[in-house]
């Protein structure tokens, strides 16, 4: 039995938390600064360009790369053969939550409950999804989420007998209902299978996938790629004024489900879609 002292909990998702807010992930740096040569339409390509410029700054200020810093969303797989120490897991969550955002001077948006709106100043409590696997390691995926593309996130129960082609259809709907919303290029997460609450959750565990990194299944990775090549034919462009490129990345996480149904979830990320991985 590893011991693991909820300290160290609490100061591996206070720094991740501040590392989010500053730097976005390789692959969608990259992929940002490739479009930003690529770019056929001026007023997108000089708007790729500030992207780039912007991330740079974010960098060299250790700022936040957008002022949106999000509601803290945090998938934790912990170890069967770990033993916490110190105190309780959650709370040392989100008492690394509660540092990030404080000592890191970072905006704090969320409120105590959803229909008195008070700001609770901290920026907690986090959503927390742990579970529980084999091994004698804590992993910390700190994903933090702004709500403009939160808020064009969009969800349908299809019946079985639905087709790949349908599933896409929706997909598409959601991104050109979506337009300039969430901040474009986006990267879209799409959670198929499980029941209502898990079709979810898979899609936002999708925008935490490497955009670089494909479905393992091949029939899932084709479909990827299918939908990346439509939605960026739609032409709603960087950040909503037209041009090649709508969205960086499609990723779809899938799930077993019930013979009566087929759940599908859209989470759409803006081109600021952040997480960091720590491994305890």
């Amino acid at each position: 039995m590893r011991e693991i002292h909820c300290e160290q909990i609490t100061t591996a998702v206070r720094d991740a938390v501040i590392k989010a807010n500053i730097y976005l992930p390789g692959s969608l740096q990259k992929r940002i600064a490739e479009n930003a040569q690529t770019e056929t339409d001026p007023l997108a390509k000089s708007i790729f360009c500030d992207m780039c410029k912007n991330m740079q700054a974010a960098d060299e200020l250790q700022i936040p790369v957008c002022q949106d810093t999000g509601m803290a969303v945090i998938f934790c797989t912990i170890g069967q053969d770990v033993h916490i120490v110190g105190g309780d897991f959650e709370s040392a969550v989100n008492e690394g939550v509660r540092c990030g955002y404080t000592e890191g001077f970072l905006r704090k948006s969320i409120v105590l409950d959803p229909l008195r709106r008070v700001n609770t100043n901290d920026n907690t409590p986090a959503v927390i999804h742990p579970r529980i696997v084999a091994g004698d390691k804590i992993t910390l995926t700190v994903a933090p989420k702004g709500f403009g593309s939160e808020n064009m996130s969009k969800m349908k129960m299809f019946n079985p007998t639905v087709s790949p082609e349908e599933i896409m259809d929706f997909v598409v709907d959601v991104v050109r209902t979506a337009g300039s919303n969430p901040c474009p290029p986006v990267v879209v997460g799409v959670g198929l299978g499980g029941d209502f609450e898990y079709a979810a959750l898979l899609s936002k565990k999708a925008l935490c996938r490497d955009i670089d990194e494909c479905n393992a299944d091949p029939f899932y990775a084709d479909m990827e790629q299918q939908l990346l090549d439509r939605i960026n034919a739609l032409g709603v462009g960087c950040q909503g004024f037209g041009g090649d490129v709508t969205a960086l990345g499609v990723n779809i996480e899938t799930f077993p489900t019930h013979i009566a149904g087929l759940p599908c979830a859209v989470n759409i990320g803006c081109h600021v879609t952040r997480h960091v991985e720590v491994v305890l």
